[in-house]
């Protein structure tokens, strides 16, 4: 009895993430409401909440595997040869974070773990992220002063920066793909850095 009623409350859940899943599809992340997600999936709005705490719960799991699904074309991309070809690699993950605004709010807000029992999807992308970045960063072609560990969370933080940025009304100068660019430049190989400010 309680392994049916187990795998009913799993049927249930892969409904509910089914139905917002197509709804994000049509309408985007931002215009997402639980009261569609509860009609879509023909269940009570408590039945919802039984299987996510919160909109933000459920989100976590949408965002975090669109990023983990992108984080799967990059891990199949080779060594970084060149700057270019890091931009090049990680501007699908960015062009999604930059997509909506909710979306990236909703990444920088569930990128840390509130609780160590708590990880969620986006931050486990995250740490997945970080590792591949590594990898690729290993024996390239760019400063050797500081670890391959080091130059990951650097082309992070830029990234997020180029992000925000990007979404600002005042800062639409540059590119996303053209700011990062430039940050990455004086962060990877700071020697090739042009003397003349950009």
């Amino acid at each position: 009895m309680a392994r049916a009623k187990q795998l009913r409350s799993v049927k249930t859940r892969e409904r509910l993430l089914g139905c917002a899943r197509e709804i994000v599809s049509d309408s985007g992340f931002a215009d997402l409401r639980v009261e569609q997600v509860v009609t879509a999936g023909g269940v009570a709005k408590g039945t919802f909440f039984a299987h996510f705490s919160d909109k933000d719960a459920l989100m976590d799991i949408l965002i975090g595997e669109r990023v983990d699904a992108l984080l799967d074309d990059l891990d199949a991309v080779g060594g970084f040869r060149s700057i270019a070809h890091v931009v090049e690699s990680i501007m699908p993950l960015l062009s999604f974070l930059s997509s909506e605004r909710y979306v990236f709010d909703i990444f920088l807000r569930l990128s840390g773990a509130l609780a160590v029992e708590k990880v969620g999807a986006i931050a486990k992308a995250i740490c997945r992220y970080d590792r591949i970045l590594v990898q690729k960063l290993r024996g390239g072609p760019f400063r050797q002063d500081i670890s391959a560990e080091l130059q990951s969370e650097g082309i992070q933080a830029f990234s997020v920066s180029s992000v925000a940025l990007s979404l600002c009304t005042e800062h639409g100068d540059k590119t996303l793909r053209d700011r990062l660019a430039i940050q990455l430049q004086a962060w990877l190989s700071p020697e090739q850095m042009p003397d003349r400010d950009m």
